[in-house]
């Protein structure tokens, strides 16, 4: 019996921590699906990407764990994401534990560990600061 697993986020400055996270999530399934935030859903929740949509999707389809990739909307279309791709097994970083167990009525939910000492905010708040300093405003 195969397992099919779907993660969601923004995967903006794709990181070690961001690979960790696939890799982990892979793991667990066959199958991994990544729910990518579109732009305007990244609008809706003021977080301001770099990369636009389809450079992130063309980044996270490169990786080796991630199966497939589908537009994230809104908040509100997990479950039905999760009906119709037959997915057995929800996956997060467990900065967002106990947010999503309201799945649990339709698969395992998971909440994975954060990879310490990476995080995109603090690769854009380096780049702010370290980059700014030595070549002027970025």
């Amino acid at each position: 019996m195969s397992n099919t697993v779907i993660t969601y986020g923004t995967f903006d400055l794709l990181h070690w921590g961001h690979i960790n996270l696939l890799k982990r999530a892979k793991a667990l399934g066959d199958t991994l699906i990544v729910g990518l935030s579109t732009d305007e859903f990244n609008q809706n929740k003021h977080k301001q990407s770099v990369h636009k949509y389809d450079e992130r999707k063309y980044i996270l389809e490169a990786v080796c764990y991630v199966d497939r990739v589908i537009p994230e909307v809104s908040w509100e279309q997990k479950i039905s994401d999760i009906k119709k791709y037959n997915v057995d097994i929800f996956v997060m970083g467990s900065d967002w534990e106990g947010e999503f167990d309201f799945l649990k009525e339709y698969c395992k939910v998971v909440y994975l560990p954060r990879t310490e000492g990476i995080s995109t905010t603090e690769i854009k708040n380096r780049l702010a600061t370290e980059v700014g300093d030595k070549y002027g405003e970025i």
